[in-house]
């Protein structure tokens, strides 16, 4: 017995009649085999020596002589380049792959099998005498030994054997059912499957399923065919198959250079080789998306199915956002999908994102769209795994498997167990063998540790079947995968050109990304603000844009080029031409009424009918965006505006006040039981309100915005604000509040009016000294209409004049309960900045001044109840302007700068201020007395400071409001200058910045808190702040809360206790001030006093409806208004 290394399998066909005579029909070579089994065959074999090949031929057929052998037959041979061939077997039957023969020789084996079978001498056979080049029917006798005309192959064939293996796993066999198998054949390529859709493999059955061939004039050629042909083969099943990995055979350099023997496919297999793969972050957005739309469509559908059956399930089940967590190749990656509309999701991971668009197949599968390219996907949940298919390749992703529990991953019969019951076992020894599809396959241990088994020996498995337990022999060494923590690759992100980068593309798919988010589609929690912000502003700058009914029209136009009377086409390009050359005009409107005329006239000179309407059809969409602009691109805003809101209402009015499973009840009632998909729709929207909320209140806020509150509001949408205003239960609160504001607001003086009104009486008041002028200053100081949004705008006019008197108007308006004895407002500082001085007396009202009647903290450890503290109210007698005998007079300035470098070259000069004021008014001091000296002195004469600066900066106007920035600032200045606060007895310092257009940020930081920003006072004048009562709230820790509307300051409090204690006591506090102004007789100020206090009590019992409801804060009790 001899070894044979390196060797090819070769075999040679033969046919023998009873007389005698045989034959041979060239050769096969099938040698790409895995366990002795044949994979891919060809023929006829070119590696061998073709004279050696002759001998070949010729022992087969002395064989098949000196046995007398009849009928077709396969001689097989091992050969060893350069030490000859040697003999294997005698297959007595026809092969599967011999159509490789046949395509060589154009002989019909079975039929030639047959016709021996009858009697039929060789020579006397048609194909057989064509073959050798005789004639078809011809009688004579042929020479086989010695012919004539010996017979030479004819191209070459390849035979690809497709088997229900996973070359993953070894060529592992596995069973289930066929959903679909598509192969296209041609003249050259073709094959034959034993199961067909619908069918499938059952796991008693031999495993391979197909087998496919493809001829070619030469190898390479037949190669090349059947590469294009396995690649062009769809099989969707519930097992793998070895279409890939045959792809990756049929390219390896091996193969192509005919350089492999019997072992080389084993060996490939043993080093794990694996066919092609596709990218993997590729791989794990295409998985991502399977599972995240499985997940959410199986929501969907349990939704739906409950709501057939009259059940109304949690609005959690309609949610669209899915956590994914997939493994592969030992990394775990952890992505967010949420469903953005009905083709298309949104992914995250690590902060990085990505939109997909998604189509989905009929046959289950996806289209999946992003960075430019297309993938087909399909995917099949297996045991522990998902299974995915991308464009043809096979990618695996792991579940978290638990290793001590051993699963069979394929349907089989357990044939016997290799160890006992008990037994201990290394890592990757097989404790058990199962037989899968007439082969038996071990099972192998993950890890070491003593086996139990939960099956018994001859038992049926199913995928996933248990068949033993582990109980390892150290936990510690399970491996743990990876976490991925790297990011979607940025060329991912690339702009999907399919929605376009022109201005009325971006308008269309961000109005669709709107109107998906009406309809109840949705982005992860911490990227949906970002986004919406986006869009919301993308949105409204194109509605804006002039130009856009412009790109509309063109594209509408393009699409009718040539379909349309060369006249019409060229009069509408006309119009078009003009507007756009005037679109930076103010007069400048879109000629959509001109352009109706045109096909009008158009249409009008049409006598017959049938071309009439066939024009009209053609020019429908030019039709509609006439109308769409009929009152210019601002009502086309509008009229948008409107049909989000409509939808909204139209969503929202079933299930507002009411408890929800009576809104689904009710919903069905109005839209018919038997169609369900309106009512799935409407709860599906539903299920989307929190973000849907935001929406609404980001488009009511850019209704506000810039003083356009009269001219936005048609009577459609007042009509629909309204309707809003009046939506009932805590989940609507924001929004009804906010229309409600928009429907107050927009009956009062626009930004730009209040602007422009101001403006005009400093003005006429710097050229006159009319009385009258005077006399509007004090209505200035007085109204009760906002004016802390303008003032500080006009404290950088050009005029000098207008600065002085804004800076003097927005004083003495903060300052109006205040005593204040004397104003300079014509001071400047040596750069020319304006600045307002005066010096003033506390309020006897003033918390400073109130007896205080609470005890100390002690006394309240010492009684358990709280104090009560004297309310501005029990008193208003102390409201009088008159000062105490005592006071200490105080100094304030004001100044207004560009910028905080501005604030920091002219801060001496601001100090110099309050320095002078000190020495004028202490005789202990002298002209040549040092700032600390002064502190000295300060602190001798009082306790604590007394005087106060405010400071306004400006924005630029490029750069956006940021509250949290603007405080951080303005506190590294004040730290940085807290010496000269103190030397010259400054006690609080107010800060004012702002931005054209916004209310102001304040910022104020006192003394007493050693120079850090008093919360409680953030975004309020501190000067009207004892009007709060605020002193009164001493026995509770209070926080500042945000509201929509900046008149009213709401607080929440926790009330003080002893230390330890449990704090029960947890209360919403609302303030606002009421400006009361002149009026000539006490009905009329009563009257007006009644109509603010309801207005104010109002919005103060919204705000605290929206804050009740926010879950961030404890339930509380006894709220104050």
């Amino acid at each position: 017995m001899k070894l044979a290394n390196s060797a090819r399998h070769i075999e040679v066909q033969i046919i023998a009649d009873e007389y005698g005579n045989a034959i041979s029909l060239f050769g096969r070579d099938c040698s790409v085999q895995r366990r002795h089994q044949k994979i891919i065959e060809e023929a006829p074999s070119v590696i061998t020596d073709p004279d050696i090949f002759e001998e070949m031929e010729k022992a087969a057929v002395r064989l098949a002589k000196m046995v007398g052998y009849v009928s077709a037959g396969t001689v097989e041979y091992l050969y060893m380049e350069g030490k000859g061939f040697y003999f294997l077997e005698l297959n007595p039957r026809l092969q599967v792959e011999h159509p490789c023969t046949e395509m060589i020789s154009s002989i019909k084996l079975p039929a030639v099998q047959l016709q021996v079978a009858m009697g039929i001498p060789l020579h006397r056979i048609r194909d057989i005498r064509l073959m050798y080049k005789e004639s078809p029917f011809g009688l004579n006798p042929i020479s086989f030994d010695e012919p004539k005309n010996p017979p030479k192959p004819h191209g070459h064939c390849l035979a690809c054997r497709i088997t229900a293996e996973n070359p993953d796993e070894g060529f592992k066999p596995n069973s289930g059912t066929v959903q679909e198998l598509t192969f296209r054949s041609n003249q050259n390529v073709w094959g034959y499957f034993s199961v067909q859709a619908s069918g499938g493999l059952h796991e008693f059955a031999d495993s391979q399923f197909g087998h496919c061939f493809s001829w070619g004039e030469d190898r390479e050629e037949a190669r090349t065919n059947m590469v294009m042909a396995l690649k062009e083969l769809t099989v969707k099943s519930d097992f793998r198959t070895t279409i890939e990995f045959l792809i990756t055979i049929l390219e390896m350099e091996e193969f192509c250079n005919n350089n492999y023997d019997t072992s080389w496919l084993d060996s490939l297999i043993a080093n794990k080789q694996r066919s092609e793969k596709v990218d993997t972050m590729i791989a794990v957005v295409c998985a991502a998306l399977h599972i995240a739309d499985s997940a959410i469509q199986a929501r969907y559908n349990s939704f739906r199915s409950a709501l057939d059956r009259g059940q109304v399930m949690s609005l959690k089940n309609l949610s669209c956002i899915v956590d994914v967590e997939l493994i592969y190749e030992n990394m775990k990656y952890k992505l967010q999908a949420a469903q953005t509309s009905q083709n298309s999701y949104f992914l995250a991971l690590n902060g990085s994102t990505l939109e997909v668009d998604l189509h989905r197949l009929n046959d289950g599968g996806h289209l999946v769209i992003f960075g430019g390219n297309s993938y087909t996907t399909h995917m099949k949940e297996e045991t522990g795994r998902y299974r995915v298919v991308i464009g043809g390749k096979t990618c695996i992703f792991e579940k978290d498997n638990d290793p001590t529990i051993i699963r069979s991953t394929s349907a089989g019969k357990l044939m016997r167990y290799l160890c006992s019951n008990g037994d201990h076992v290394d890592a990757g020894q097989p404790f058990a063998e199962i037989e899968v599809m007439k082969m038996i396959m071990p099972i192998q241990v993950p890890l070491a540790g003593c086996v139990f088994f939960e099956q018994a020996a001859g038992s049926v498995l199913n995928p996933g079947s248990i068949l033993a337990k582990l109980e390892l022999d150290d936990p510690s060494s399970v491996t743990k995968v990876e976490e991925f923590t790297g990011t979607l690759p940025s060329e991912y992100k690339t702009i999907d050109t399919s929605h376009g980068r022109k201005l009325h593309q971006v308008y269309r798919h961000t109005l669709t990304r709107l109107e998906n988010i009406m309809a109840g589609y949705s982005f992860p929690e911490e990227h949906f603000n970002k986004i919406l912000e986006d869009s919301v502003q993308t949105l409204y700058s194109t509605l804006k844009d002039p130009s856009l009914p412009l790109y509309e029209c063109e594209e509408l136009l393009s699409a009718l080029s040539g379909r349309i009377p060369g006249l019409v086409e060229y009069e509408v390009h006309s119009l078009l031409s003009h507007y756009s050359n005037h679109l930076n005009s103010i007069v400048a409107q879109f000629p959509g009424q001109a352009i109706a005329s045109v096909l009008d006239n158009h249409a009008a000179s049409i006598e017959n009918k049938q071309e009439r309407d066939a024009f009209y059809m053609q020019t429908q969409g030019i039709n509609d965006l006439v109308n769409r602009y009929r009152k210019g691109v601002k009502g086309h805003l509008k009229s948008v505006l409107y049909r989000i809101l409509r939808t909204y209402l139209f969503h929202e009015s079933y299930f507002a006040g009411y408890p929800y499973d009576k809104c689904v009840s009710k919903l069905k009632g109005e839209m018919k039981e038997e169609d369900i998909n309106k009512v799935l729709s409407v709860i599906f929207s539903h299920a989307n309100l929190q973000n849907k909320n935001e929406l609404i209140l980001r488009l009511l806020e850019e209704i506000t915005r810039n003083g356009n509150r009269m001219s936005m509001l048609t009577d459609e949408l007042k009509g629909i604000l309204e309707d809003l205003a009046n939506l009932s239960g805590p989940e609507y609160h924001q929004v009804s509040l906010k229309a409600r504001q928009i429907l107050i607001t927009a009956h009062q003086p626009s930004y730009e009016m209040r602007y422009n009104q101001i403006e005009s009486i400093f003005l006429a008041a710097a050229n006159t000294e009319d009385h009258m002028c005077h006399a509007k200053y004090h209505q200035l100081i007085t109204t009760s209409i906002m004016m802390f949004d303008v003032l500080p705008c006009l404290f950088y006019h050009n005029n000098v004049f207008v600065k002085q008197a804004a800076l003097e108007v927005y004083m003495r308006r903060s300052y109006i309960a205040y005593t204040i004895t004397n104003v300079c407002n014509t001071l400047v500082l040596p750069d020319g900045t304006p600045m307002v001085e005066w010096k003033f007396f506390l309020p006897n009202a003033h918390p400073n001044h109130i007896q205080k009647t609470a005890g100390s903290s002690s006394s309240l450890k010492k009684s358990g109840t709280m104090p009560r503290i004297v309310s501005i109210s029990e008193d208003l007698s102390s409201y009088g302007r008159y000062q105490e005998p005592g006071q200490h007079e105080r100094l304030g300035v004001m100044a207004a700068f560009s910028s905080v470098d501005h604030l920091r070259s002219n801060f001496e000069s601001l100090m110099e201020r309050y320095a002078r004021y000190i020495q004028q008014n202490t005789p202990s001091c002298g002209a040549t007395t040092t700032s600390s000296e002064l502190g000295s002195i300060r602190e001798e004469k009082s306790a604590e400071p007394l005087h106060i600066i405010n400071i306004a900066i400006q924005h630029p106007p490029t750069v956006e409001m940021d509250q949290y920035r603007d405080c951080q600032i303005c506190s590294e200045f004040i730290k940085e200058k807290e010496k000269d606060l103190i030397d010259n007895g400054i006690r609080r310092v107010t800060f004012l910045t702002f931005k054209k257009g916004h209310y102001p940020y304040f910022f104020t930081f006192r003394h007493r808190l050693h120079w850090s920003e008093d919360s409680i006072y953030r975004h309020l004048e501190p000067a009207l702040a004892f009007q709060l009562d605020i002193h009164r709230l001493k026995n509770f820790n209070i926080k500042l809360l945000q509201t929509n509307n900046h008149i009213l300051h709401m607080y929440y409090g926790t009330a003080k206790s002893s230390s330890g204690s449990q704090v029960t006591d947890n209360r919403f506090f609302v303030r606002s001030i009421i400006r009361h102004a002149n009026f000539f007789t006490k009905e009329a100020s009563f009257d007006y006093m009644e109509r603010e206090g309801e207005k104010y009590l109002q919005e103060s019992l919204n705000e605290l409806e929206v804050s009740m409801s926010n879950k961030k804060e404890k339930s509380t009790d006894c709220d104050s208004a």
